[in-house]
């Protein structure tokens, strides 16, 4: 097993193409993304597709990858959270397919 970062973004749709840019520019070696549903915070709930131009959907993009490139992806995704809702975790993970990440 080897160590890893796994780094998960929840973003608002239309930030969802800057995110992945920002992974890609790092060098990441990939990622996944999903469509969020729904969810709660800030004292209020959201649902996908309750407003008319899809502007407030939310994305959930999940990349694992090296230490080395944590302290560039976080500092690009808290810019880009400034300007937009979002939310940001990091945590430790171990993969059997060290070459992969």
């Amino acid at each position: 097993m080897f160590a890893k970062k796994r780094v998960e973004l929840i973003i608002e749709k239309p930030a969802f193409k800057r995110a992945c840019r920002i992974l890609e520019d790092a060098g990441v070696k990939g990622y996944t993304a999903f469509s969020a549903f729904a969810g709660y915070g800030a004292n209020m709930r959201w649902q996908r597709g309750t407003d008319l131009s899809a502007s407030r959907d939310m994305i959930m993009i999940v990349s694992v990858m090296d230490d080395d490139l944590i302290a560039a992806v976080v500092h690009d995704f808290e810019n880009l959270i400034g300007a937009h809702i979002g939310l940001l975790s990091v945590s430790d993970v171990s993969v059997i397919r060290d070459e992969k990440f």
